[in-house]
């Protein structure tokens, strides 16, 4: 199985920035697409940002240019920049993984999640 870890969480100013992270362990070879979800309460949890085991990327229509998901493969860890921040922005944000070829910015894809990281943007 593999295992994820987020983290880079905190609060923010509106207009602020963040990284966060995402450190896979366990089976990584066998993962096709890791990407980063949000959910804010009452709301459906939502992709914003996924990469493929080649490279491609994916972003969410709510990112609008303002999220940048990246990956060191070395290190086994997913990044997602965040600029301009807002308060609508506000959300757990969770990674997480697929070892099967789907369309992995969809939640529905995903089969590991990790625990969340809570980021929260204050006007």
């Amino acid at each position: 199985q593999v295992q994820l870890v987020e983290s880079g969480g905190g609060s923010v100013q509106a207009g602020g920035s963040l990284r966060l992270s995402c450190a896979a362990s366990g089976v990584t070879a066998s993962v096709y697409c890791t990407g980063w979800f949000r959910q804010a309460p009452g709301k459906e949890r939502e992709g914003v940002a996924a990469i493929t085991r080649d490279g491609t990327t994916m972003y969410g229509d709510s990112v609008k240019g303002r999220f940048t998901a990246s990956k060191d493969n070395a290190k086994n860890t997913l990044y997602l920049q965040i600029s301009s921040l807002q308060p609508e922005d506000t959300a757990m944000y969770y990674c997480g993984a697929t070892d099967w070829y789907s369309n992995c910015i969809h939640r529905t894809a995903v089969r590991f999640w990790g625990q969340g990281t809570q980021v929260t943007v204050s006007s």
